[in-house]
Order: C-alpha cells, then structure tokens, then sequence
C-alpha cells in the first residue's frame, strides 16, 4: 500500500515538472520568436534592434539636415556634385519623365533633373525650329508659345524622405533657387513607399540606401513603383579598388571627416556613424546581386573615383 502511495507521488512529481519545464520552454520559445521578429541589425560599427536603428537613423539627418549640403562639400571637397552630375547623365532623362528620387530630402538630385530635363526640351525646342527655317516669325513664335505650354504639365519628380526635417531644407532651398513647376516632396519610408504600383518612369536614390534598416525591402519597393520599362538608380559609397587610394581614403574617412563633422555641424557622433556605415555597406558585386534579387535585369555598376562610389542601374522587364 505504501509503495502504491509512494509510486503515484512519484508519478504526480514527475507530472508537475514536466509541465513546469514545458512552461519555461515555452518561455524561452516565445522569447526567441520576440528576439527573431524584432531582429538586430547595425548602426555603424554598433549592433543594435531594427527599432533602435530607425530611431538612430532619423536622428543623425534630424541633427545634420541644417548642415547637410555644406558638410557634403567640405567631405567630398565638392567631388559629389560631379558624382551627381554623371548620375543624371547616365539617366539621361527626357520631356515627361516622372522621377521618384528617395532619401532626396535637401534637393540635390531634384534640381539637376528639373535642370536636365529643361535643356533638353530646349534643344528639342531648337531644332524644331531650324527644320522651320521658311515659316514667318509669327508662325515659329506661335510653335516656340505652344511647346513651351506643354513643359509643365510634362515631366514631375517627386521627393520623398523619411526625414521631415530633411525636406524642410530642401523646400527651402526649392524656393530661394526658383524651384517650383514639376516639384513635390512626401514625407515616406523606402521600405513601405506610398505610391501605386507602376507610377514612376526612374527611381534614385542618392547616399541613401545604406541607411535603409532593411535594403532587400526597399529595392523591392523600388521594383513596385517603377513602370514595366523603368529604370532603377542608386549612387552610393561603395569599396575601394585601389589599395593605396583605400589606405588613404580610411585614413581622411575615420580622422578627418569627424573632425570636420564636429567643427562645422556640432556633431563628431553622427560622422563617425555615416563613415562607418560605408564600411557595412556591401561592395559592389554584392549589392549588384542584391539588385538582382529584386527582379531588376540588365544590373550593371560603373565604379566612380576607383570605387569611392558606384551607379547600380537595373531596369524593370
């Protein structure tokens, strides 16, 4: 009899901690499935939450955006305005393209387009009318009134920013340089855009995407937007293909750039954290792949100043 009670103690123990051990593991499981659907990602050099990298993120532009251009100058010694410049003639944009340029807060990509786009109508313009030669003066002036009516409700390029604080500095700058027809700024995240599918003829993203928490996300949002036949471009910091111009590059990027960022913006920390992220960036062939992965074809990269940057273009077939 006593053995009886003794072996359904037993058995009753034996019960009580198994549940309490599938208990604690369902603990832990569900405690893993939080640390999983959260995710940990990089800051820089820094591991942190998803969460805290966009917090982190927002806040380096929210401090810089007053400073912004001024400390890309001074970084580059003026070098990114000729990067920019070959991004637009590599895009070689016509009368009626619309342009989706994200992470575009200050402009920069914007104005060269809207400035592309109005030479380019204007040769259009010019040859017209030396094929005209015979008409009067009144004819061709009509022709030149009418094609000129046509231009604004033609090409469009839309800004769109995560960073209200970036935008404001670009509509600001929009206004003093006379920037207004064909010219919008939304406020938007690369990895969740609030457009329609198929909307856009070409999508930049200048100096951007490597701040992006999730880039597979953002190219494929790149993807939706575009029309069949559009074209995808992205000029970012990419690695370096010559070593002694990479030994002398790391030197500037990691004791001078700061400096520069602390002297001119009043702010070492977010310098520090944009020249480590370069260096998390993937290299060239890496993110061509990644490209890839999006859906785009034809992807081809064009190294600029021996890889300090590329042009990822790609197109949507």
């Amino acid at each position: 009899m006593a053995a009886s009670i003794g072996a359904v103690a037993c058995r009753a123990l034996h019960s009580r901690r198994h549940r309490q051990l599938l208990s604690v593991g369902r603990g832990l499981f569900s405690g893993a499935r939080c640390l999983v659907a959260e995710g940990e990602t990089h800051f820089g050099f820094q591991d942190v939450s998803e969460t805290e990298k966009g917090e982190k993120v927002y806040h380096v532009f929210e401090s810089v955006a007053k400073k912004y251009d001024i400390m890309n100058d001074s970084m580059s010694l003026g070098i990114h305005r000729l990067w920019k410049d070959i991004l637009l003639h590599q895009m070689n944009p016509y009368p009626g393209t619309q342009l989706l340029d994200v992470a575009g807060g200050t402009g920069d990509i914007a104005f060269r387009f809207i400035n592309y786009v109005h030479s380019q109508w204007e040769h259009q313009i010019k040859q017209k009318l030396k094929s005209h030669q015979n008409l009067s003066w009144e004819e061709i002036s009509k022709s030149y009134q009418e094609e000129e009516l046509k231009l604004p409700g033609g090409s469009q390029v839309v800004v769109c920013d995560i960073n209200k604080e970036m935008l404001k500095v670009g509509k600001q700058k929009a206004q003093h340089l006379g920037y207004s027809e064909g010219l919008s700024w939304v406020v938007g995240n690369a990895e969740e855009l609030p457009f329609n599918d198929n909307k856009f003829d070409v999508y930049t993203i200048a100096f951007g995407i490597r701040n992006v928490t999730h880039i597979d996300q953002a190219l494929q949002e790149a993807y939706r937007v575009l029309k069949p036949g559009g074209r995808f471009l992205c000029l970012e910091f990419s690695q370096v293909n010559n070593p002694l111009i990479s030994r002398l590059y790391d030197l500037y990027s990691f004791q001078v750039i700061p400096v520069l960022g602390e002297i001119i913006a009043g702010d070492w920390k977010s310098y520090q954290y944009l020249v480590e992220s370069i260096r998390r960036f993937p290299a060239q062939d890496e993110f061509k792949a990644m490209v890839e992965d999006a859906g785009f074809l034809k992807v081809e990269y064009r190294n600029l100043t021996s890889g300090i940057v590329a042009i990822h273009s790609g197109f949507k077939l």
